[in-house]
């Protein structure tokens, strides 16, 4: 299975970029690894933990890529990232730091996604629309939308990944995102976008044109396509 892949991360109207994004691309053994983090806003530490978790995740995801891409797995390069974060917390006197995390990997035509949060994957299949999409963990509290399942420092439960398994096929099509983009849109321009015939590069250069004007938030995507 051959990858062809984009990637975009931008400030947008914020001060700083809290997204963190990486992609790990290895045709000579089949694998192909994506991850976003979006630091949590209205904590200073958000780029940090962004960059921590993603660079701890992607680290074990990589050492280990000759392992069965299994729960335990998963689980484990969860854990190994929450430690990173905590490691971080304590250099920074304590510091309270969260970001979501979502990554999808391809090896050989197995797909794997992983999330924790509200940054979101998509796979859209040829002819038949949007196959997948993961489900945000967030709760609305006194009128707010909170996220209520993430990676942050000294609090191990709320980093606990959704995990979701299945062959992929030539022509599908996926997007990482965090919510600087999706909230850019409506469900139906993205998929429209999604499905349009053109390139990754192309398609980034869409959805930066339009979350330079609609997006109040840093934006980040990955977009990747299945060939043979």
């Amino acid at each position: 299975m051959k990858i062809l892949y984009a990637t975009i991360s931008k400030t947008g109207k914020r001060p700083q970029n809290e997204d963190a994004v990486l992609v790990s691309d290895a045709p000579e053994q089949e694998r192909w690894t994506g991850i976003i983090c979006d630091g949590m806003g209205g904590h200073k530490g958000g780029e940090i933990a962004s960059n921590t978790v993603i660079s701890a995740f992607m680290k074990y995801w990589m050492d280990q890529e000759k392992q069965e891409d299994s729960k335990e797995k998963i689980l484990y390069a969860c854990a190994t990232a929450f430690k990173e974060l905590n490691a971080k917390a304590n250099e920074l006197h304590h510091l309270e730091m969260g970001t979501t995390l979502v990554m999808a990997s391809i090896k050989q035509e197995q797909f794997t996604a992983v999330h924790v949060g509200d940054s979101r994957c998509y796979l859209f299949r040829k002819d038949s629309g949007l196959l997948f999409q993961t489900r945000d963990h967030t709760e609305n509290s006194f009128g707010w939308e909170v996220i209520n399942r993430c990676f942050f420092s000294y609090d191990p439960i709320k980093a606990y990944p959704d995990i979701m398994q299945f062959p992929v096929k030539s022509g599908d099509r996926i997007l990482l995102c965090s919510d600087g983009v999706y909230k850019s849109m409506t469900p139906e321009a993205l998929q429209a976008l999604m499905q349009e015939n053109d390139t990754p590069d192309r398609i980034v250069e869409a959805i930066d044109r339009i979350c330079q004007t609609e997006s109040h938030d840093n934006y980040s995507a990955i977009i990747a396509f299945c060939e043979e």
